[in-house]
Order: structure tokens, then sequence, then C-alpha cells
């Protein structure tokens, strides 16, 4: 029989045995590049620090109540891992360019690198996690008790403590492992390889314990199916009903958000991420590791069930089935899996969240209050030991978490707690990655805002069994008002507390966010930041910094970073930069792009916020006197003077290099179009030039053709002459145009009586063609300057136009002309096929012509060419337009003489 001494000597030795594989880990990884612990399958198994004691033992507690809920738990990171990889992708592109340490610093480096905006999200990551981290210590502590039983040979030492004192004692132990083991380095950027490694083997014990429980049931209950059908015998069955309800993709949604922003699982998967490719094997390595982990939940759940008596946990059935078979060491093996589960989980958490206190919220008050002078030790020192205390403060609010609700008997509930706690972090770091004009005020409402709705529906009704003014409040709501109740929030009753508050807290959450971006401007470094993150496959290679070179010396920016990189790594840095530079290192003088890399080496040890505050009093210059600035103000005006003088002559340089290049243009331009003409000409003429040879070689040269097939050929020969001869008249009218070579003298004249005289002409075609003519409004007589001739001729081109090109069974011409604001306009619409959008620039141009304009329908597409010189000749304009019908409309806009 196992006894609670011998199971916590156990625990003792295995975290001894963490410890040793985590110090030879790390020592292996520094030594050896090509370490098998820079391999995907080490940072594969790292990430499923994700499985903590609630997938261990609450799985099988959550099945045993609620079906198939728990599946949830498993398929969101499996959705993330297999469909979304990309943005994860995305997230260690930026880490690596940005040196980002945590999801706070994410936040605070994309949102302008704003410290207000990273002390927000650590805090909130801080209460937010409390509960997660009560869930471990209770788990811890109930599989203690479970193994310890009642009897005095279980108790053995622990006769006589509680489960809180019992929890205490293993919140102290957990934090003196997780100091010893995660707080040797100050650099947070830096990998820690021991750590993944002992994280990656404690993978391999819980998968392995929690299979070989699952093998054992299967086997003493005879396989799978005999299993669930002696427990349906008995009445035992599995909550399928409420599968895909509220609740059910509530959960899911939620466990999306956690693989992303949980701080530990920020950690492992982009921060100690050494290759990008990894992504690649995780992609599916980690959902088969899911699969493997939820494989026997539901045997263990359905056989604790039927097996155990009533009343019995089953959050302990993975631990307690073994043991009712008197299999303790496959029992102790169990425990050793949940407490991996648990420690895994509290040993990167701790890690990942003291570095968001020390970096975003110890080190801008040491950068506040301090005198600016010390040895290269003392910012590392002073952030070991905010760490350190940054550690015992967050086992400290997780153990009151514990001792507050430790009368809950499920672990699952506690664990969806933290879950949509740390949700409220995923709309901002979606925007952040993909969305380019989210503001930093609007990130930081909306964390702020989603944070408050979680505290009052979620994180406040957990104390309802310990607290009665609590339990009054949840029932009636504050002062009376029943619609502010925490879980029936503006009257929302009947639905799962859980799905309530995640509802709120997630929609206030994102309309926040969405509305005070859209009404919120950016400043410059946010939009440096945003275009960094938004278009970070776009660029080569690491942003540079937001510095120029200012008054910062090479020693100053030592000493900067001897404080807090040390001595070797900082004059390592400077040494590798001067040598790059080619320049002796007492001769460097600091670039905007090596202070750029300076802020991003230091913003792996203290945060992109701290270190961008650090530089940027250093860079920014020193304190001058009154006479050294008047002695500046002189100086400077002298050089302003200079610069006028060179800027007035650059000016004058710059406008006759421009008018140079504008002929350039313009000549290039005429050439081009001259080739073009000229192309198209030889075109237009070849097409009749090669009918009239064709049939005058067969009238020549064949004497049998009767007298009406030579008529008929003579009579082609006769049209393509005339064709080419109209042809050859449009081209010199539009070359002369052109030119300005054909004037005529603008005269006051009588618009509306060249329109009536073009219908009259084109009065045989219209009836030819059965086109019904609709008129519009009319003008009355309109005196306008220009040619009454040349005028008629634009508007018979524009009707016998909309004829040609009239493919309509009903084909209709509609004509109006009015006098708007001093100008006479004539609109002229059919309802034909009209122009594509594509080509509404190309109708204007020689020899265009509409898509149904056959060669049978004549014209050599230089009409409306023509026509628009002609009205332009006559300070008119002649345009496309959308018109009443659904063809084309042309508009004639003539000024009316006063």
């Amino acid at each position: 029989m196992l006894s609670a001494d011998f199971v916590i000597a156990t625990a003792v030795g295995y975290v001894g045995l963490l410890f040793v594989l985590a110090y030879f880990g790390d020592r292996r990884a520094r030594t050896h590049k090509k370490s098998f612990l820079h391999s995907p399958a080490v940072y594969t198994l790292s990430i499923s620090v994700y499985c903590t004691s609630w997938t261990f033992y609450g799985a099988v507690g959550n099945a045993a109540r609620s079906g198939l809920e728990f599946l949830t738990i498993y398929l969101g990171p499996t959705l993330v891992f297999v469909g979304w990889w990309f943005l994860l992708r995305r997230l260690v592109r930026i880490s690596h360019l940005q040196r980002i340490t945590s999801v706070a610093d994410l936040l605070s480096s994309r949102f302008g690198k704003s410290n207000r905006l990273a002390v927000l999200v650590t805090c909130i990551a801080v209460v937010g996690i409390a509960p997660y981290i009560a869930l471990q210590l209770k788990a811890v502590t109930s599989s203690i008790q479970a193994v310890a039983g009642s009897s005095e040979f279980g108790q053995g030492s622990l006769a006589g403590i509680d489960d809180v004192g019992l929890a205490f004692g293993i919140a102290a132990g957990m934090a003196l492992f997780t100091i010893l083991f995660g707080t040797r380095h100050v650099d947070a950027k830096e990998q820690h390889h021991g750590v993944v490694a002992a994280i990656a083997f404690e993978a391999v014990v819980k998968l392995t314990a929690l299979v070989a429980v699952g093998i054992f049931v299967v086997y003493v209950g005879g396989g799978f199916e005999n299993i669930f059908s002696q427990a349906a015998e008995i009445g035992v069955t599995m909550d399928a009903e409420n599968t895909f309800d509220a609740r059910w993709l509530t959960t899911l949604g939620l466990s999306v958000a956690a693989i992303v922003c949980l701080p530990r699982q920020f950690q492992v998967t982009v921060v100690e991420n050494s290759d990008e490719n990894h992504l690649r094997v995780a992609s599916w390595a980690f959902p088969a590791y899911m699969l493997l982990m939820s494989l026997f939940i539901l045997p263990i759940a359905v056989f604790g069930l039927t097996r155990m008596p009533a009343g019995s946990n089953p959050d302990m059935f993975a631990l307690t089935l073994p043991m009712a078979f008197g299999q303790d060491g496959l029992a102790l093996f169990a425990f050793i899996g949940g407490f991996s589960s648990a420690t895994s989980m509290i040993i990167l958490e701790s890690i990942a969240l003291s570095i968001m206190v020390s970096n975003h919220i110890i080190m801008p008050l040491i950068l506040r209050f301090s005198s600016g002078r010390g040895d290269g030790q003392g910012v590392t020192s002073l952030l070991l030991i905010a760490r350190r205390f940054s550690i015992v403060l967050i086992l400290s609010l997780g153990f009151f978490y514990f001792f507050f609700t430790r009368d809950s008997d499920a672990l699952a509930p506690i664990g969806l707690i933290s879950f949509t706690a740390i949700a409220q972090f995923f709309p901002a770091v979606i925007a952040a990655l993909f969305w380019r004009d989210a503001s930093l005020k609007a990130a930081t409402a909306a964390i702020a805002a989603g944070f408050v709705v979680w505290v009052w529906c979620s994180f406040l009704p957990s104390f309802e069994s310990v607290s009665p003014r609590i339990a009054l409040l949840l029932s009636q709501g504050p002062w009376g008002i029943s619609w502010l109740r925490p879980e029936a929030l503006f009257g929302l009753e009947g639905v799962d507390p859980l799905t309530h508050a995640a509802f709120w807290s997630i929609s206030v959450n994102v309309l926040t966010l969405t509305i005070v971006s859209l009404l919120t401007t950016q400043s410059a470094l946010e939009r440096i930041q945003a275009s960094v993150f938004v278009d970070v496959f776009k660029r080569g290679q690491a942003a540079r910094g937001n510095f120029v070179g200012g008054a910062a010396t090479a020693n100053d920016l030592f000493f900067v970073a001897e404080r807090v990189l040390g001595d070797r790594r900082a004059a390592a840095l400077f040494e590798t930069e001067a040598r790059e530079s080619g320049v002796d290192p007492d001769m460097l003088e600091p670039s905007p792009g090596f202070i750029g890399r300076l802020e991003r080496e230091l913003a792996g040890s203290i945060g992109a916020a701290s270190a961008h505050v650090m530089l940027s009093k250093v860079v920014s210059g020193s304190e001058v006197s009154l006479e050294e600035m008047m002695q500046m103000a002189d100086e400077t005006q002298q050089v302003i003077e200079y610069s006028q003088q060179l800027e007035k002559t650059s000016a004058e340089l710059r406008s006759t290099a421009q008018q140079l290049e504008d002929a350039n243009v313009q000549l290039r331009e005429l050439d081009s179009q001259k080739d073009e003409f000229l192309s198209q000409v030889s075109h237009e003429v070849r097409t009749p030039m090669t009918s009239i040879r064709s049939f005058s070689e067969i009238l020549l040269d064949d004497h049998d053709i009767d007298a009406r097939q030579r008529q008929h050929f003579v009579s082609t020969i006769h049209q393509e002459s005339l064709r080419l001869t109209k042809l050859l008249d449009e081209i010199l009218d539009l070359s002369a145009l052109e030119r300005g070579e054909r004037a005529w003298d603008n005269v006051p004249m009588d618009a509306e009586a060249a329109l009536d005289r073009a219908l009259t002409v084109c009065e045989a075609l219209l009836r030819q063609r059965g086109m019904k003519v609709e008129l519009g409004e009319r003008a009355q007589r309109t005196m306008v300057e220009g040619d009454a001739d040349r005028l008629c001729q634009v508007f018979i081109n524009l009707i016998s136009n909309a004829v040609k090109y009239n493919d309509s069974d009903a084909p209709l011409l509609r004509i109006s002309s009015t006098v708007r604001a001093g100008s006479y306009v004539v609109e002229i619409a059919d309802n034909g096929p009209g122009i594509a959008k594509r080509e509404r620039k190309l109708i204007f141009e020689k020899f265009w012509r509409g898509p149904g304009g056959v060669a049978d329908q004549g014209g050599a597409g230089l009409g409306l060419a023509i026509s628009r010189q002609i009205i332009a000749r006559m300070n008119g304009s002649l345009d496309l337009v959308q018109g009443l019908l659904p063809g084309a409309c042309f508009r004639v806009r003539l000024a009316v003489l006063k």
C-alpha cells in the first residue's frame, strides 16, 4: 500500500531528476549548437505544457460530468496548429526580429512601445492565471490525499495536516524549485534550453502515464465495447445531448485563444522557438500528441463511473482506479504523470509571468528612480531579485485563490475562468498582427473593458460559496438592480455562466477595440510599429530602430548595455559593431542601425518598452547651458540661411530638370503615338486596297464572268474606293484639326437648329433600322459660339453610332437638350449593349470601334476622335456619361452666349 510519505519522497526525487536534466541540458545546448535540444521533436514536446493536471485529471472528471465537452480543450489547439499555423509563424517571425519576450511585450511593442499597456496586460495575466495555478495546487493536493486515504499508514507524516496546509507546502516547494530552475539567466529572450528539455521529458512522462492507465483500464474492463456496454446496462451514459451547444462552442473558442495567449504557451511556442521551420513539424506532431492524450479519457471516465463507489471524485479516476485494483506501481506512475502536468505548468507559467512583472513593472520603476550610476551588474541583480519575488507573488496569489475556493470539487470550471481572462488579449493580438489601423488607445480600452466584465461576470461569482454577500449579489444584483446581476447581465438569463461571461467580456472587448480604433489616430511610433508587424513577411531584415544618432556616444551606450547585459555581453556587442564598421572600438560612432540593434538586445532582457525608454534618455542628449543654447541658435541661423540659398538653387535646378524630363516624356509619347498611328493607318488602308486588288485581278484574268457577277464586282470595287477615300479624308481632317491647320472662326449660332438638322439628315437611317426616337426635354433657341456645319457633323456621328451599334430587338434613341449653369447640354443615349468599363477610356482613341463595330457597318473608328476635336475647338466638351437608358450616353457641353 502506498503512503503519503513515499509519494512525496518520490515527487521530490522526480523534481531533483528534472533539475539535473535542466542543468545538463543547458550545458549541452550552450556547447553544442546542433544539439538534439534544438530539434523540432523537443520543441513540439515542450508545447505540450498546455496539457496540465486539468487535462490529466480534470479531463476525466469533465467527461464523467459533461460527456464530450472535454474534447473542446484538445480541439482548440489542434485547430490553431493545423489550420492557423500561419498565425504562429507570424508571431515567431516578429518575436525573432523584435526580440519579444512575452505577450505583454508583443502588444506593448506593436502599440507604440507603450509601457502602460504592458503593465495592464501583465496585471491582468497575473490575476487571471491565479485560478489556473490554484487548479494545479488543488490537483496535486487531491492526488496526494487520494493516495494517502484515511488509514494511519497512508497518512504518515501528513496526519493532522489539512488540505490548506498541504497546498501551502506544495506552493512553497514549487516556488523554491521554480526560482532555482528558471531564474538563472536575466536574458528573457535567450532560450531556456535546459528548462525546455525538462518540460519535454515531463511531456513524455505524463503521456506515457495516462496511456498506461488507459491500457490498463481497457484490459481490465474487457475492451472498449465491453466497458461501454456494461456502463449502459447499469444506466451510466455519456451526456451527448449538449454537444455543440453554446457552452461547447464557448470552450472551443476559449481554448483557441488560450493556446496563443497563455503566458507559458507564448513562452514555449514563440520565445523558446529557435527555428521557424520547427512549426512545420509541430503543426502535425502536436495535434497527434493531443490525440494520444485524449484517446483513453472516455474509457477511464466510463469505467470509473461503473466500478468506483458512488460519490467518488471523478477527477481522480486516473489515480484511484489502479489503486482499487491493487496496482500501486501504476498508481504511483499515474501520480507522477499528474504531478508532471502540474509542475511543468507552474514552472513555465511562473517564469513567463515573472519576466512580464520584472520587465514591465519593476524595470520601469528602476529606470525612474535610479541615479543612473552603478556597476555593470546592478540592473542584472535587481532583475533577478525582481523575478524571484514575482514567482513568490504569483504562487501566493494562486494559493490564496485555492484557499478561498477549495470547496469546489471540479477542476475544469476553475481552468475555464482563467481561459476567459486570458482570452481578453486575443482580439488585441489579432489586431496587432493584421490590422494596421488598430491604435494604442483602442487596445488599452478594449483589454481593460473586457477585464472589468470578466471580473464581474466570472471571477467574482467563483467566490459565491465563501461569501454570503457575493451570493446575495449574484441573486439580487447591486443595490437590487436585477439586470446588473453578474450571471444575468443586462437581462440575459438562462444562459450557462461560462458562456454568459465569455460572451459579454469578448463582445465588449471587440466592440471597444473596433470603435475606438476608428475614432482615434495613431502616433508616429505606432504607425512605424504597425508597418513592422503587419508587413513582417515583406521585410527582408529586422526593422531598424526608431532613433537617430542624437548626442549619444559609444561610452554612454556602453554604460547602458553594461548595466543590463553585463560586462562580457556588452563588450562583445560593441566589439562586433566596431569590427563590422572597420574601426577601433574606442573610435566607434554609434549609427542609428546599431542603436536599433542595441535596443532589441536590451529588449531581450528588460522588454521593448523599458529598452526604448532607457535608450531614449541616452540618445535624446544631455543638458546644455543658456550660453551654449544661444551659440547653437546663432550657428543654426547661419546654417538655415545657407540652407535656404542652397534650397532655392536646388529648386531651380529641379524645376529645369523636371521640365527637361517632361519634354523628354512628351517626345517619347509622340514618337510612340506616331508609330501606333502609322500602324493603324496601314492596317485600315490595307483592308480596302486588298479587296480592290482581289476583285480587279478576277475581272482582268477571268473573261467568262457573267454580266451580273461582273456588275457586283465593279460595285464592290467602287464601294471600297469610296471607303478608302473617306478614310483618307478623315485622317487628313483629324490631322489638320490636331495641328490647328484646319481652323475656322467661331461665330454665334443656334445650337438647337444644328441638332434639328442632324435629326432630319438621320431620319432615313433611323427608319431603315426601325429605331424609335424619344425626345426628352428640349431647349429653346440657344446661341453658342461655334461652326454650325461642324456641330451638325458631331451630332450626326453620335446618332449614326447609336444606330450602328444597337443590337436591341426594340432599338430606342433618346435625345434631350437643356441649358444648365450657363452651358448648353445635349445628351444622346441608346438602349444598345453599351460600352464595357475597361473600354471607356479607349472610345475617343483613333481607330477604336465598339465590340459591335464589324466591317459591314463601315467607318474607320475616327468619328469620335474627330468629334471631340471639333467640340474642343468650340471650347466645349464631349464625354461618355451614365444615361437613363442601359446603353451608351454621350454628352455635348458648350458655353451659352450671354
